[in-house]
């Protein structure tokens, strides 16, 4: 993947999406992971869009929150050490 063809804000999203990943120590950064990055995201165009579809973004939100607590984490030599996982890679 070219960072250098994503756009500004899909940049500082997955930066959030590893972060966030990171937060929890999981060992991959997951679709999940993305998704909330870009709900979250001031500025964004996906809450406006979800919105405007009729979307409750604030039970999604919840539910994200539900599926990220659900991932499993490490700890040890590899906590804090993420990778982008096969089904985000696939994704993108």
């Amino acid at each position: 993947m070219r960072m250098d063809k994503l756009t500004a804000k899909f940049q500082m999203a997955l930066a959030d999406a590893q972060s966030l990943a990171v937060g929890r120590d999981h060992q991959f950064i997951e679709p999940v992971h993305l998704f909330t990055a870009l709900l979250d995201q001031e500025g964004g165009t996906v809450r406006h869009l979800l919105a405007q579809s009729d979307v409750n973004t604030g039970l999604l939100r919840s539910q994200l929150g539900e599926m990220i607590d659900h991932l499993p984490s490490v700890s040890g030599a590899q906590a804090g050490e993420v990778h982008v996982s096969n089904d985000l890679s696939r994704l993108l």
